[in-house]
């Protein structure tokens, strides 16, 4: 890698532009700490996909069970869903570029020990279990650190762009780390897969170093008067609890995800059962959910502050073109419809991304991940069982379409409270608050937008 120059100062933003340049879906990569930053994540993406596409059947190899495979990624899991707040507090207290570059390094060990256990055929259950629990104990630190050094990277305007630029270069790498794996394997066997990943989170670990952040939002140092951990965990989740539109994305997210957001289940048994397709035809209504997809996080990244509100609008009326699919008569309809519903929910899906990373204030971000790690854990692990008894139950047509219709009820139910607490009572008169016409602006209204609110 050719050597980067590090600036003393705090990279200075690009130079203002003006017109469609604003809100073009590509307007973080002005930057070029984000330029690097994508470079470096597709390397990791590529290296993350060329394990995952070995990585199920070697357990099972290895296991010769199923039940024990997903155990395995259960306990890949459990850390997620236990330490997840814990590792939120950790990334807010201790300095975040090296937080994140040793996580890297972590993972990168991780890595090139199950490479080697697999290549002198060392890799057994015990050790399977315990690079599981590694994994997912090293992930509840390195997600956050790295999710917010890359918004450092860009002004709070441009989140949304990088988070946007994030999905592509999570799909990209997932096409070029699936054809990789195949040639890797082929010719060097199935340890070479994750010895390129190893490689991967190497090459993150060293771009880091490099990365400044954007004059006017340099991250947040750590506080030395910050709590012990188990207190400072406890404040992030009251703050959590404490902002009702991060409880509401909670929400919506959490319903959409366990009813509406399966599809690489519900379609492929609608597919192949009701519409009688065959593996091919589905494998198009995949390309199209992925196509839709990229489209969907293009659109969201042109948007600078998306609201609760257009989330939350955008997961109603992907649940109800879910509605529909399930009543598609036709395979054709069905390809028809999944465009705009994967458009729609990547839209939703990007926008939600961005208020969660840019809504609390620098220091308590992490600990907002850590709570969103948890409850994310938890619905992923629930989700596709419940879906599974509801699939049993009502079939792949009612899953979707009791799905859907739950889904944009909860969000019709919240919007209609939300409204009611809003509207003023019946009989109550405003009262306007005298102000003099010389009287200064108070220090809250003076505030920059772009300032976070302070910590309650």
């Amino acid at each position: 890698m050719p050597p980067i120059p590090a600036p003393r100062s705090p990279e200075r933003p690009a130079p203002p532009s003006s017109g469609r340049s604003k809100r073009s879906p590509w307007r973080c990569l002005r930057h070029g700490g984000m330029r690097w930053w994508s470079a470096a994540n597709l390397v990791s993406n590529v290296g993350t996909w060329m394990q995952l596409t070995v990585q199920n059947l070697l357990v099972l190899h290895i296991t010769g069970s199923a039940a024990t495979t997903g155990v395995s990624l259960a306990v890949q899991a459990a850390p997620g869903l236990l330490l997840g707040l814990a590792g939120g507090a950790a990334v807010d207290a201790w300095p975040r570029k090296l937080t994140a570059a040793v996580s890297q390094v972590a993972l990168a060990a991780i890595a090139f020990t199950t490479a080697a256990l697999v290549a002198f055929d060392r890799l057994d259950v015990a050790a399977l279990m315990v690079l599981s629990a590694l994994t997912g104990l090293v992930a509840t630190v390195e997600g956050p650190a790295c999710a917010l050094l890359g918004n450092e990277l860009v002004p709070v305007r441009d989140v949304s762009s990088a988070i946007a630029l994030g999905s592509v270069v999570h799909s990209a790498g997932r096409l070029i780390g699936v054809a990789c794996a195949g040639v890797a394997v082929g010719a060097l066997g199935t340890s070479a897969a994750y010895a390129a990943n190893g490689l991967s989170f190497l090459f993150v670990a060293a771009v880091i170093p490099f990365l400044r952040p954007v004059a006017g939002h340099a991250p947040a140092e750590p506080d030395r008067r910050a709590p012990r951990p188990v207190a400072a965990a406890r404040e992030g989740l009251a703050y959590f609890m404490g902002r009702p539109r991060l409880v509401a994305l909670t929400v919506v997210t959490a319903v959409s995800a366990m009813f509406g957001r399966n599809y690489g289940l519900t379609l492929a048994v609608l597919v192949t059962g009701p519409l009688a397709g065959s593996d091919e035809q589905f494998g198009t209504v995949a390309t199209v959910l992925a196509v839709g997809g990229i489209l969907g996080a293009l659109l969201a990244g042109r948007m600078q502050r998306p609201s609760v509100q257009l989330i939350g609008t955008f997961a109603a009326a992907g649940a109800l073109l879910q509605v529909v699919a399930g009543l598609s008569p036709t395979l054709v309809v069905l390809l028809v419809v999944t465009a705009p519903m994967a458009v729609v929910e990547s839209v939703s899906d990007t926008a939600g991304t961005t208020v969660l990373q840019t809504d609390p204030p620098p220091g308590m971000r992490g600990r907002v991940l850590g709570v969103w790690r948890t409850a994310q854990t938890g619905w992923g692990l629930v989700g596709p069982p419940l879906l599974g008894l509801l699939m049993e139950w009502a079939g792949p047509r009612g899953a979707l379409v009791l799905g859907g219709l739950l889904i944009a009820a909860v969000i019709g139910a919240g919007a209609l409270c939300r409204t009611r607490r809003r509207a003023p009572r019946s009989g109550a008169k405003p009262v306007a608050a005298h102000v003099p016409e010389s009287a200064p602006p108070s220090p809250r209204s003076a505030r920059s937008v772009e300032e976070p609110a302070p910590v309650p």
